[in-house]
């Protein structure tokens, strides 16, 4: 008898299974919180990666700062060492009526007054919320043109932040399912960019010829994806000073703090997130049990649906544990969705490339392998191309129906945040 529990939302799942074979549990690897975020930011503000004086030198007074901070979407931990970031700014001369924080939001919904306290903390918001700023990605008298990369996508970046003379990006290191990892370069494109900007380096998703994903295009991949290094190059355009990015553990705790110059301190959070977050598995399983843990809507779960079915054989099974409690996402991802097949996705995306676009493509894909346990109604569902079932135990009841007693299964218990490699 196997026991699983996974988390549905904020609530605790369990059930029993007296069939079937468990391969294991696919999860982030435990890593314990850092200890003293302050001083850990003031010690590694002094030795930054990549630069050869300490964090802030060569910041003068009278310059204007823009701090980039992630949206509602993204976990990152900011709120634990803004303040001390600011404090830091005025000790060397920073006034704070120069400093500008902007929501990296790209072309998601912006956070409202409440999640943006969450994000930056109550002690930031109270003294800088009317120095916060959230985006429009399409407005265009937001923007301003900061040249075109070699891959011809138009650099069209929020006018707030580059009218400063330096910006410093936070956010979070994740695997990225086609940028590679979270963090970094992904602040300014797609953070800071206008739809326009977004919709051409999305393009390079794409094959240049067949209906099909750029083979580069690979999640936990940023040398040779042209979709992360079209977002560096883009990324390099803007007064870039450096960024500060966090790795957070199973329990949402910062386990890395990494300062540093745009590129290198990204790189080393990227390799200490694949060692958290990338799994390797001898095999593929006939099911695999997936929970979407906190995530809001399908655009957010799809990422752990993606994960799942790296770990899925082919023909098989997946329990998508998702609430979506916000729904599928908004009218974009509905409007790709109802495009149909895979081929009109395509066709659609060759004219106008869209985030959006490329989730109802990779969902197309996986969700015919889906049984979903959600509160999304059942034409919604039908729309994504899954099953609804009512329950875990309805869908185990189900999997076992279709695979069989002798089928082998994983455990993802944080999948949207876990990713499977085969060995």
């Amino acid at each position: 008898m196997q026991c699983i529990d996974v988390t549905y939302g904020p609530a605790a799942l369990s059930a029993a299974l007296d069939w079937g074979r468990c391969l294991g549990v696919i999860d982030i690897a435990d890593a314990p919180a850092l200890v003293g975020i302050e001083q850990c930011l003031l010690e590694r503000m002094t030795a930054p990666i990549g630069m050869a004086e300490s964090f802030l030198s060569g910041i003068h007074q009278g310059e204007r700062i823009a701090i980039i901070v992630s949206d509602a979407y993204r976990q990152t931990g900011v709120h634990r060492y803004l303040a001390v970031l600011i404090r830091e700014l005025a000790r060397i001369g920073v006034h704070p009526e120069d400093i500008r924080l902007i929501f990296a939001s790209g072309t998601h919904r912006v956070p409202s007054p409440e999640q943006q306290r969450a994000i930056l903390g109550a002690e930031v918001y109270d003294r800088f919320r009317h120095q916060s700023f959230v985006r429009d990605a399409h407005n265009p008298e937001r923007h301003v043109f900061a040249g075109t990369t070699s891959r011809g996508t138009p650099v069209e970046l929020e006018r707030l932040a580059m009218e400063c003379d330096r910006i410093i990006a936070t956010g979070a290191v994740v695997l990225h399912y086609f940028g590679g990892f979270g963090g970094g370069r992904k602040s300014i494109l797609p953070g800071l960019a206008s739809a326009n900007t977004i919709a051409h380096n999305h393009a390079l998703n794409l094959h240049p010829r067949d209906n099909r994903m750029h083979p580069n295009v690979r999640i936990g991949v940023i040398d040779g994806n042209p979709v992360a290094e079209d977002m560096l190059e883009a990324a390099k355009t803007a007064r870039v000073h450096g960024i500060i990015n966090t790795v957070l553990n199973r329990r949402g705790e910062i386990a890395g703090l990494f300062v540093g110059e745009l590129e290198a301190a990204h790189r080393a959070a990227a390799d200490f997130a694949r060692s958290l977050f990338a799994v390797p598995i001898r095999e593929k399983a006939d099911l695999v049990i997936a929970s979407a843990g906190g995530a809001k809507n399908y655009v957010q779960s799809h990422k752990a649906l993606y994960n799942a079915y790296q770990a899925m054989k082919p023909g098989g099974r997946i329990i998508f544990l998702a609430p979506c409690e916000e729904g599928l996402g908004g009218e974009s991802i509905e409007k790709w969705l109802r495009l149909g097949d895979v081929d009109a996705i395509f066709a659609a995306l060759r004219k106008q490339s869209e985030i959006y676009g490329q989730t109802a493509l990779s969902t197309r894909e996986k969700s015919p392998s889906a049984l979903m346990v959600t509160e999304l109604s059942e034409a919604d569902v039908q729309l994504i191309g899954a099953r609804k079932v009512a329950s875990l135990c309805e869908a185990l009841k189900i999997a076992r129906y279709e695979l069989g007693d002798d089928a082998t299964y994983y455990v993802m218990p944080s999948a949207a945040y876990t990713v499977p490699f085969s060995e």
